[in-house]
């Protein structure tokens, strides 16, 4: 009785494979079937023959399904009863149930099911193929030999026909309604983990936050405080050892910095900010913090840089010097005696680009080759037997590689096991001064850093500034630093106090807190905005917090504030925002700042005047770089979310290497318009520079993307969203006409509703090469797309009224079908607007795009020609190899 009773349970068991479970039921249903069947064949006359096979059926099966779910043998169990229905039960139903004029037809049906539901891998292929050939053998011995079947009357042929009719269909529908049933609850507890991970990720991402915050307010002690050590006239050695506390205070830092960012990395947030930097100023300052971790453990230390390196770049400062920091850092770690050498050379790859080469060799344990495939995983040690006692959080080349990545740069590996290893990173960059940096003794350069005498880059003896911050250090921290400016500083230990002090006397800048006990930062800044009588209602307020990361910014521009400054701060970072911040009256730069530094101080000012109108855009504009990058047009990133995780289209992906991924057919992608809060982020960005926002939109029956930027607008009086009615560059026309309008000095509204009449002559089609790709992205059916392929179909994809369809479809060769394309598609347009002409591609080759080119010139004679590369986003759906043609009818 157990044994019964644990074989009806284990229908029930979700711990059991899905098959597992079908077969169970479906032999119980099976079981019930052969036993109601042989009963109703003695009443109503069957042959006695069919109905012993019947009843001999349920004997036989019966003890085959108790013992494989009591030996756990049900897969096996399958399989047997597959053979026998096929081998046996079948053929021996078909020749004595009355062939094609009874029920046995039906049965051949069951089994199909059967085996699809209950078998699995190449066991399953066999038997469907088997079920097949059975069927045609017995149809056909039926046709060719019918003495061989026992004839029905005709009353119990249509009584057997029928059973079994109502048998086989109640099968179907249960089995098809518990699978159902079984699909909503697995993706009901989908769901429901889905919640309970982003909640997690949520949690992890407070925590790491909080931890930020923390670790950065004592940090900017140190360095702030440090930093006025070295300003005095101290001996050489205290010079050395506060440069040193320095050096490990920022080091300490990037360690803070590595967690975060892969937080932000695995989230899909991480982003890039090139800026021109000195190379030898921050090799300088690399040399300073390795130094010490080198001498530490006896090891000698060298820098190695070629002479015609150029000596001011354009590139993420702070991430290749995180790099650089990381894979520096491993090298000290794992190298036990000997020495660690950082070595930098060049590359020219075009007019003012250089590929940055940093090679980081050391002669410690090396890696086996088996574990070199591992060596970037998350958390992920090598060799963890034997470096257990070595400090780190393990994320070190993990972050390393990903930076690499974002950067579009390579990074390779040289090991040899117990002799060393080397790390080659190459990443591309833009020169800023191609002046050779010349013989760097980096070493010596260091030394000279930390005597540099300081001197102030401005005074403003008259200038008030309130610093508000419930930690006395900071507040001690911000007024010895800007001690030399003459800058007259008041401080305030809370909220409340900063709040009646705006009321008593009038300040220029006040740098604020965020997190503070009682009020918040945010809170206190909104008060003084609106403050009865206070005197500060128009003073520029600049958060200076311990919150790291771009959303906390953009946060902090979104509330109001005017600036922005990340705990710890230095003296330069402090009279830098001051510069920015200070009416230019109340200033007096010094003589070797205003020469120095005067475009950079010219540069702010101009940032500090809003323009009256900036154009925004999607990423899947497909707009050319030299418009996207223009002041007064800006560009939010859709995101393009893989197996791998969630990137920013244009920033962290691009099309070449997004075909490359989805080259392997195991891969997919798809993309995903940005979340209401992220267009609110965006705009309140952009509202800094801008007093009003004009943003085109995607098409609003083509995704979310209008719906969430308009309901992102909510927030702004000031952002004007317009639905293009197109996409990838039949928005970007659309773009280039908004800005046409501007120039023009038409007003937002104005620029609506010509655009609302613009987009209607937009005439934007794409050529599919290869319909893959829109299988894939769920644009087409598989069965349509093999078809496609096995008769050369391409389909020729159309913007009508806002919708993506399918206009028609060209057969035939790849290059003539680009002629009949192209050629088709300027006659049906009426009136071509010849003065540009987009052919927006994904995957094409050079001597590809002159040819389609040749062709747009035979058939419409445009004044230009744009060739376009489709965005990632764009390129995910289409595929390599398709190509669009975009234009504007008059």
């Amino acid at each position: 009785m157990n044994t019964i009773k644990r074989f009806f349970v284990s229908a029930f068991d979700n711990k059991r494979a899905m098959n597992e479970r079908l077969f169970v039921r479906m032999a119980t249903l099976a079981l019930d079937a052969l036993l109601i069947l042989a009963i109703t064949g003695i009443f109503i006359g069957e042959n006695k023959t069919d109905i012993i096979v019947l009843f001999a059926s349920f004997l036989i099966y019966l003890p085959i399904y108790i013992l494989s779910v009591r030996y756990n043998k049900i897969p096996t169990a399958a399989n047997v009863t597959a053979i026998l229905i096929i081998f046996v039960l079948l053929p021996l139903t078909f020749f004595l149930g009355g062939g094609i004029y009874g029920g046995a037809p039906l049965w051949f049906v069951f089994c199909t099911l059967f085996i699809c539901l209950t078998t699995v891998g190449k066991v399953r292929i066999i038997l469907l193929v088997s079920d097949i050939l059975m069927a045609c053998i017995c149809y056909f011995t039926c046709f060719v030999n019918p003495d061989f079947i026992e004839e029905h009357s005709k009353s119990v042929a249509y009584l057997d026909s029928f059973i079994s009719l109502i048998f086989v269909c109640s099968m179907i529908i249960y089995m098809v309604l518990y699978e159902i049933s079984i699909l909503n609850r697995e993706m009901k507890i989908s769901r429901e983990q889905s919640k309970e991970i982003e909640a997690l990720n949520k949690a992890q991402n407070r925590f790491f936050s909080s931890m930020s915050h923390e670790i950065r307010t004592p940090i900017n002690t140190i360095i702030g405080l440090n930093e006025m050590i070295l300003r005095e006239d101290i001996n050489d050695e205290v010079a050395s050892d506060a440069k040193n506390i320095q050096s490990a205070s920022k080091l300490l830092l990037s360690l803070v910095n590595d967690i975060l960012d892969m937080s932000k990395i695995e989230s899909g947030r991480m982003e890039l900010v090139p800026v021109i930097y000195d190379i030898g100023d921050m090799l300088s300052e690399l040399v300073g913090m390795m130094w010490i971790k080198a001498s530490e453990k006896g090891l000698d230390f060298h820098v190695d840089i070629d002479p015609n390196v150029p000596s001011r770049l354009v590139g993420d400062e702070v991430r290749i010097k995180q790099v650089l920091i990381n894979l520096l850092t491993n090298a000290i770690k794992y190298t036990k005696e000997g020495s660690v050498t950082l070595s930098i050379g060049y590359e020219e790859s075009g007019v003012k680009k250089a590929t940055i080469i940093y090679t980081v060799s050391d002669t410690g344990m090396g890696i086996k080759k088996e574990s070199i495939p591992h060596l970037f995983s998350t958390f992920k040690r090598i060799d963890e037997t034997k470096n257990r006692y070595i400090e780190g959080t393990g994320l070190g080349l993990s972050i390393v590689k990903e930076f690499v990545d974002l950067m579009n740069g390579e990074i390779s590996v040289n090991s040899i096991y117990r002799q060393g290893s080397t790390f080659i990173v190459k990443i591309p960059h833009e020169i800023a001064d191609k002046r050779a940096v010349g013989e760097l003794n980096i070493e010596t350069r260091h030394a000279l850093n930390a005597r540099r005498h300081y001197r102030q880059s401005f005074e403003a003896p008259d200038a008030r500034l309130l610093a508000v911050d419930d930690n006395a250090a900071n507040l001690l921290v911000v007024k010895k630093l800007l001690r030399d400016t003459k800058v007259q500083i008041d401080t305030a230990d809370n909220a409340e106090q900063a709040l009646k002090m705006t009321l008593e006397k009038v300040y220029n800048v006040i740098f604020m807190d965020h997190l503070m006990p009682g009020m918040d930062g945010i809170e206190c800044m909104h008060r003084i905005r609106e403050q009865v009588g206070g005197l500060n209602k128009n003073s520029s307020i600049v958060a200076l917090t311990a919150n790291a990361g771009s959303e906390n910014k953009a946060l902090y521009a979104k509330e109001g504030f005017d600036g922005y400054l990340l705990k710890p701060v230095s003296g330069t970072d402090l009279e830098d925002e001051l510069i920015k911040q200070l009416p230019r009256e109340l200033l007096k730069l010094n003589e070797n700042f205003e020469e120095q530094e005067g475009e950079e101080v010219n540069l702010n000012e101009q940032r500090r005047r809003r323009i009256p109108v900036v154009i925004t855009t999607e990423s899947v504009c497909d707009l050319p770089h030299d418009i996207s990058k223009m002041r007064d047009v800006d560009i939010i990133p859709f995101h393009v979310i893989t197996a791998e995780g969630d990137f920013y289209d244009g920033i962290e992906t691009e099309s070449r290497g997004l075909l490359s991924y989805l080259s392997d057919i195991d891969n997919s992608v798809r993309s995903e318009a940005p979340g209401v809060e992220e267009y609110e982020q965006f705009f309140a960005g952009e509202l800094i520079k801008a007093n009003n926002i004009i943003h085109i939109a995607l098409s609003d029956r083509l995704g979310q993307a209008y719906k969430r930027a308009l309901k992102g607008a909510e927030a702004f009086d000031n952002v004007t969203v317009i639905d293009c009615g197109n996409l990838s560059s039949g928005m970007g026309l659309c773009v280039i006409e908004a800005r046409r309008l501007l120039k023009e000095g038409k007003t937002p509204a104005e620029i609506k509703e010509s655009i609302e009449s613009f987009k209607k002559l937009v005439h934007t089609s794409f050529i599919v090469d290869d319909t893959e790709f829109l299988a894939r992205a769920g644009k087409m059916s598989s069965r349509i797309n093999k078809l496609s392929k096995a008769f050369l179909l391409h389909p020729v994809l159309e913007v009508k009224k806002g919708r993506l369809k399918a206009g028609r479809i060209i057969a035939g060769a790849r290059k003539k079908v680009w002629e009949r394309y192209i050629s088709s598609e300027f006659k049906r347009a009426r009136n071509i607007d010849k003065e540009v002409i987009f052919i927006t591609y994904a995957g094409l080759k050079p001597d590809e795009l002159e040819e389609i080119s040749a062709l747009v010139r035979k058939h419409a004679g445009p004044e230009k020609i744009i060739c376009q590369k489709a965005s990632s986003a764009i390129s995910a759906n289409c595929g390599p190899g398709t190509f669009g043609i975009i234009f504007r009818e008059r």
